[in-house]
């Protein structure tokens, strides 16, 4: 059972945003301004808490589940299976993968609800809630008990989880148009500017999935409550991508959130516990303008637009760099420098937010 980390500090603290900014002009009159970097090493340094964040083990989670709504005829990307993504991801046949020993990122994908079951991986870990959610156009999409076991499952990952980057993304059929289904009761904008994917999306196909997800739209019309709205309409890999994103918070992990199920997840646990957010930073893999729309949402933009169309999880790997790069810029001492305290003076513990659960998900 998870307990006493269940905590989420928010990462306000003015005396050490002060002296973070002082550091950095200092670096500043030597070496000039570097731009938005600079405020993202701010942000680094407050989510730790120091004037020297250190990163480490950074681990990236690919979560993958199927959708009662594929049945519906909502296809995957490429017209892809779920399950055909995941065994490409194990066997290194995805740009992701490539991009990611190339940085020395640990990649696991976590099974959440495939409807398949696949064989035995060092790199997959087994936690399925079950063999996909149902249709949301005719039922609930998950049990409010299996919307609970997801979100439990992923705090008991995010505890065990080494290193404190976590990065997390979502893949499976259906699993953009359930994220988006989330992300418009939460937020009241438009499911159809969450899905349309640009110009050039094929009227018909949009025509089919708007009478699609308008019907479970319907189905669920008086629900509003986040954990209800994920039982409504999300996914099991947005379930347990909430528990992990709650836990990785409240360790004070770098969370790096990639794609519209991740935004979906990030919402939801943001309901949960606000402070979540200030542990984010946003990547993108592809230039669907859904995603725009829910990076608005949160006031946020990606770090890199590459103009990729990619599988979720792909931009976080290029993204990497930037951010080792932009805590550097506080970390590493130049020759002849001051290395300088790692907190300036003594500074209050930042006020906690527990999360309504109490110690613990039920």
């Amino acid at each position: 059972m998870v307990t006493t980390r269940s905590l989420v500090s928010p990462t306000t603290q003015p005396l050490l945003e002060k002296a973070l900014r002082e550091k950095l002009q200092r670096r500043n009159e030597v070496g000039g301004s570097l731009g938005e970097l600079e405020p993202l090493a701010i942000r680094l340094g407050l989510m730790q808490n120091s004037l020297k964040p250190r990163f480490r083990e950074p681990q990236l989670l690919v979560f993958a589940a199927d959708h009662g709504l594929a049945v519906d005829g909502i296809t995957g990307p490429q017209g892809r299976a779920t399950h055909k993504t995941v065994h490409m991801l194990l066997n290194n046949q995805l740009p992701l993968t490539v991009f990611a020993r190339a940085q020395q990122l640990e990649v696991t994908v976590v099974d959440c609800g495939m409807a398949e079951n696949m064989a035995p991986h060092d790199r997959l870990l087994m936690r399925k809630i079950a063999h996909a959610t149902r249709n949301a156009r005719l039922s609930p999409a998950m049990s409010l008990e299996q919307a609970h076991a997801g979100m439990r499952a992923g705090m008991e990952i995010g505890d065990k989880l080494r290193g404190n980057v976590t990065i997390v993304a979502g893949v499976g059929v259906g699993s953009h148009e359930s994220a988006a289904l989330v992300l418009s009761r939460l937020t009241d904008c438009p499911v159809r500017d969450l899905v349309v994917s640009g110009p050039d999306m094929d009227t018909d196909q949009l025509a089919h999935m708007m009478v699609v997800l308008k019907g479970a739209q319907g189905r669920h019309r008086e629900v509003v409550e986040p954990v209800e709205v994920l039982a409504a309409f999300g996914g099991f890999e947005v379930a347990v991508m909430v528990g992990v994103i709650l836990m990785a918070a409240s360790k004070r992990h770098l969370l790096m959130i990639d794609g519209l199920p991740a935004c979906a997840a990030l919402m939801l646990a943001a309901r949960i516990a606000q402070p979540v957010t200030d542990y984010c930073v946003f990547c993108r893999s592809h230039n669907h303008r859904g995603l725009d729309q829910a990076l608005n949402q949160f006031r946020a933009s990606a770090l890199l637009e590459l103009g990729m169309d990619s599988t979720d999880g792909t931009g976080a790997t290029l993204a990497w760099p930037l951010v080792k790069c932009a805590a550097a810029l506080l970390t590493e001492v130049a020759d002849g420098e001051d290395p300088g305290p790692t907190h300036p003076g003594s500074l209050p513990e930042p006020a906690r937010e527990a999360l309504p659960f109490g110690d613990s998900l039920p």
